[in-house]
């Protein structure tokens, strides 16, 4: 299962993923304690795939920082917990994202993105981290061998084809002054 599936939905713990889509919203699963709940589409929902830590330089995908924890713990769970001191989660962060900007990205934050690693972790759902990746270098070694057998036209014959048909608008504008009255 991919992010794309797994939600975050505000004022309730945890993590879901998508079960079926309603009329007016969702089913979600919640990946604690398996229960369903119906998700109005009103709810302040927040879709992992979609969420990205602010770095000094640039935005990191969620994805990416789930890799890096998954590398330093060795795809175990974390060794710090969610309800550690505000220090520990922050030196902890530090290893894992070291230019993660500390103006921009809050304790909570962290606290999140820690509880979220371990909740993946413990239904065994980082695999679906490296498969986004596969799918994304097969897309684009497939895109890479069309663009190689697909024949790009000549820009030459590309100019003689509106030369010609600029001369018929034209042609047909000065056929009209050609009529004496």
């Amino acid at each position: 299962m991919s992010l794309d599936k797994i939600l975050s939905i505000a004022g309730k713990p945890g993590l879901y993923k998508i079960v079926t889509q309603t009329r007016s919203g969702f089913v979600a699963e919640s990946l604690l304690d398996n229960k369903r709940i119906t998700v109005n589409i009103h709810s302040n929902v927040s879709v992992l795939s979609e969420i990205a830590m602010y770095t000094l330089t640039e935005e990191v995908p969620l994805r990416e920082v789930f890799k890096k924890v998954r590398e330093k713990e060795d795809g175990k769970q974390t060794a710090i917990s969610h309800k550690d001191s505000k220090d520990k989660l922050e030196e902890y962060f530090f290893e894992v994202l070291p230019d993660y900007d500390e103006d921009r990205v809050y304790p909570s934050d962290i606290k999140k993105v820690i509880q979220w690693y371990n909740i993946l972790q413990a239904n065994d759902l980082l695999d679906a981290l490296d498969k986004v990746d596969e799918d994304k270098s097969t897309a684009a070694k497939v895109e890479e061998a069309q663009s190689k057998t697909t024949a790009k036209p000549n820009a030459a014959a590309k100019n003689a084809g509106s030369k010609a048909s600029a001369t018929k608008k034209g042609g047909s504008t000065k056929n009209t002054s050609a009529r004496k009255t």
